[in-house]
Order: C-alpha cells, then structure tokens, then sequence
C-alpha cells in the first residue's frame, strides 16, 4: 500500500489530498491509511499541511534555502524640460 499511495503522488505532482480522498483514491480503511500517510511523512516524501492535506515534498519546497536576492539601489532620473522661446 506504501508504494500504491507514493506512485499515486509521483503519477500527479501537485495533487493535496485530505486522509479521506486518499482512502477513497486507493480504497483502503482509515487506520491502514494513516499508517502509511505517518510513514510517509517520516520518510520525508509527504508533508501534512495545517489545513489536513497531504502534499509532496519536492526539491522546490520551502524548507530548502532560497536564492539571495540583490539589493538594488534607486538612482534619481533628472529630467529638464525645454523652455518655449
């Protein structure tokens, strides 16, 4: 059932299911689903989310470090205007 649930979210990148979509995708009860979510997530391939979704973790997540970003200064543009003679 572990490699059924990780083939399903390879299959779908992107894919937020809630405990109970995923025991209906793969038809299986409450408690075997569980179990394998829990290791999943110890396995760090699943990340549950505050709102009871389960996500993939993927090498874009937010726990990896992000690129530094360039602190660019403002450069003041003078423009003159012509005066009508």
């Amino acid at each position: 059932m572990l490699e059924r649930i990780r083939a399903e979210y390879l299959e779908m990148p992107g894919m937020k299911l809630r405990i109970e979509q995923v025991q209906r995708l793969c038809g299986i009860e409450q408690t075997m689903c569980k179990l394998v979510l829990d290791a999943l997530v110890k396995a760090n391939f699943l990340c549950l989310k505050s709102d009871g979704t389960y996500v993939r973790l993927t090498e874009d997540s937010s726990s990896l470090p992000r690129p530094a970003k360039a602190a660019l200064k403002s450069t003041l543009f003078v423009t003159t205007a012509r005066r009508a003679s």
